[in-house]
């Protein structure tokens, strides 16, 4: 049902909703000032667990959740990679497993790809904040509907990360993920 009403607003939200979303967007160099400063390797390596929940339009928690991330680097064809391996579990027991490929393109920035990331996942990094922008492929009732993410990752210690990401389809805003990150002590 969500999915036939998103696909018929959409025809008439999209150009409105784009060009207002083009206005009001953050960049990341905004946060360039922001300490500590985030090092992807540094922070995405060994074992990060986390806690998240999705939130539908109304705010209401549609889904509750645990991550279990392993992270490591290694050289592919002589370029500095890595691998995170999460495995989700979700509060009525199902489980996911999503494992993403990293590189870093150039100066604050990154590229990513996962199964389930429709093409590649650009981020971009400044100070704390790390944002990604990706098509994800999401089941919905039987079907596959790719959805747009806007993901921003804040480091708050050296342990600890917030993560809040928007879900859109459309250009319509469906809902958003928040997670805590902490990464294992050493």
């Amino acid at each position: 049902m969500l999915a036939s009403r998103l696909a018929s607003m959409g025809a008439w939200l999209v150009p409105g909703l784009a060009l207002l979303a083009g206005c009001a967007s953050v960049e990341p160099e905004s946060y360039a000032r922001e300490t500590p400063i985030l090092d992807v390797k540094e922070y995405f390596n060994g074992t990060v667990d986390a806690w998240g929940i999705f939130t539908d339009r109304s705010g209401k928690v549609v889904k509750r959740f645990t991550v279990e991330i392993r992270c490591r680097w290694e050289s592919v064809d002589g370029i500095e990679t890595g691998i995170l391996d999460e495995q989700f579990i979700y509060s009525d027991g199902t489980r996911q497993r999503r494992v993403w490929t990293l590189q870093k393109t150039g100066p604050g920035q990154f590229s990513g790809t996962a199964d389930d990331v429709v093409g590649t996942a650009q981020g971009r990094l400044a100070g704390n904040a790390l944002q990604w922008r990706y098509t994800l492929a999401l089941p919905v009732d039987g079907r596959v509907w790719n959805v747009q993410f806007d993901d921003w990752m804040f480091l708050m210690d050296s342990r600890v990360m917030i993560n809040r990401a928007v879900m859109s389809k459309f250009g319509v805003r469906l809902g958003e993920v928040t997670l805590s990150f902490r990464k294992r002590g050493d």
